[in-house]
């Protein structure tokens, strides 16, 4: 292991520039000094973290990204601490979220969401052939690097599958699996429903389900089984795209395509003659075309409640001179493995 990678921290690093704020801090553009390599940076606030109870959360992230590396997912290279921060060395993806593309299109092609489904796809069944099911699948958690591919990113609610995880509620309404919002045992198949709400999104503009509450979202998946059919489709989209989003959005996962695994999907009618391996190997060009601009053209800053827990926040600061309040963040250090076996497709 070269010395470089041993001595990881946050001085080893020349910041550049914000690329955006989240709920626990900033995402930085950062350079490897000694490298001269490219990455994003997350500083987390570890107040910030304890102030809205996701110590579990993050420690979760940096173990389960730890595990994998898949060129359609945002892998990690580097994570460190300080008294006051958690640090995650990330590849840098400067093309902006799909939530940024499909505002500034409002709908996409069948080319441009097809391109999107499949690279999505592999990334999926990278993880759940790995045992683990991300559940947040949404535009904002879909970013395209610099050559226009998209990268699956946060996985801080990600787990490994298991067979008792009714109470685990965790998601976004409005793409969360009904099995989910009813609190029942769910699987693979919570993805795969997310991926439908994508695809129709990209489709139509919205989301198949709306509603101000979550309450209202359930209510509406109850009141309706999305079932498009011709006349409901825009000009230039397929019947068999129509097909799969029906199948993807079944309410009932054991009647939802993918239900057997991933391959069901790989084989349905919209994919027939796709080409999977050039896509994996990124010699498939991409549909979207970014201008040669920085990614200081795709920066987005997340609001947060910091408002409201200013207060524990500060509280949490000074509990953090503690060395019992940070042995929850035990362990959270980590450095590149040199070798990583990769599933392929």
């Amino acid at each position: 292991m070269p010395s470089i990678d041993s001595e990881i921290n946050k001085n080893s690093f020349k910041f550049h520039y914000i690329l955006g704020k989240g709920g626990f801090g900033k995402v930085w553009r950062v350079e490897l000094v000694k490298s001269r390599k490219l990455y994003a940076m997350k500083e987390m606030s570890k107040a910030k973290i304890m102030a809205k109870k996701s110590v579990n959360s993050v420690m979760n992230e940096r173990i389960l990204l730890s595990q994998l590396k898949h060129p359609f997912i945002a892998n990690i290279h580097y994570a460190f601490q300080d008294r006051e921060h958690l640090y995650l060395i990330m590849d840098l993806l400067s093309g902006g979220d799909l939530r940024f593309h499909i505002g500034k299109m409002k709908r996409f092609s069948e080319q441009h969401t097809k391109f999107v489904i499949a690279s999505i796809l592999l990334a999926l069944d990278y993880l759940h052939q790995n045992g683990i099911i991300h559940r947040d699948i949404k535009p904002e958690n879909i970013v395209l690097d610099r050559n226009g591919y998209p990268r699956l990113t946060d996985f801080g609610i990600a787990r490994i599958i298991k067979q008792d995880n009714a109470q685990e509620t965790s998601g976004t309404p409005g793409y969360m699996a009904p099995e989910v919002m009813f609190r029942l045992n769910h699987g693979i198949g919570v993805d795969h429903f997310a991926l439908g709400v994508m695809m129709y999104e990209f489709m139509f503009g919205r989301r198949p389900y709306l509603g101000k509450t979550r309450k209202d979202i359930r209510d509406a998946i109850i009141a309706k089984q999305i079932q498009l059919k011709k006349g409901d489709l825009p000009l230039g989209w397929s019947l068999e795209a129509a097909d799969l989003i029906n199948q993807l959005l079944s309410r009932k996962p054991q009647n939802r395509l993918g239900f057997n695994g991933t391959q069901d999907i790989y084989g349905h009618q919209w994919f027939a003659g796709f080409p999977w391996k050039s896509l994996h190997e990124k010699q498939l060009a991409s549909p979207f075309k970014l201008s040669k601009c920085s990614e200081e053209n795709y920066i987005r800053e997340i609001s947060s409640e910091h408002d409201s827990l200013e207060k524990e926040i500060q509280e949490n600061s000074i509990l953090l001179r503690q060395e019992t309040i940070q042995n929850q963040f035990q362990n959270y250090s980590y450095i590149k493995e040199q070798q990583v076996t990769i599933k392929r497709f």
